[in-house]
């Protein structure tokens, strides 16, 4: 399954007092890679509200911090789908400082229908998407 890579760079607002990387800023990372990911499919979170009546929500997610991401780091987030079913799918998401693992994250994806907020299937067109960038 191919990884899907975005860069990022830490800033000033990313860091406690030691410039060190907050960890939940962490979070916000890989939410972003996320985003990133759908989008370089062709697809927009609001246009999937809009036509689809679908959203995305964290279901669950177990994280493990190797190392400190610090001030002005450029950062690269690897992520890739390990899992799919119809109404959800899992990433591997991994953070690096240049080869150095600092923090990695199984996060599972729900699909909700977005005004009821209950488990819907993944759009078709979406669905095929994924299946091909795996």
């Amino acid at each position: 399954m191919s990884n899907f890579e975005w860069p990022i760079r830490v800033y000033y607002e990313d860091t406690d007092s030691g410039g060190v990387v907050y960890h939940s800023n962490y979070l916000n990372f890989m939410e972003r890679a996320r985003t990133e990911w759908l989008r370089s499919l062709g697809f927009e979170q609001d246009e999937l509200i809009t036509n689809h009546q679908c959203i995305f929500a964290v279901h669950s997610m177990q994280l493990k911090f190797r190392r400190p991401a610090k001030f002005n780091d450029l950062l690269l987030l690897q992520s890739r789908i390990t899992d799919l079913s119809g109404a959800s799918f899992e990433f591997e998401q991994k953070i690096f400082r240049d080869d150095e693992l600092l923090c990695e994250a199984v996060v599972k994806i729900a699909c909700l229908n977005s005004t009821r907020f209950r488990p819907m299937a993944i759009p078709p067109s979406l669905l095929t998407e994924i299946q091909g960038a795996r």
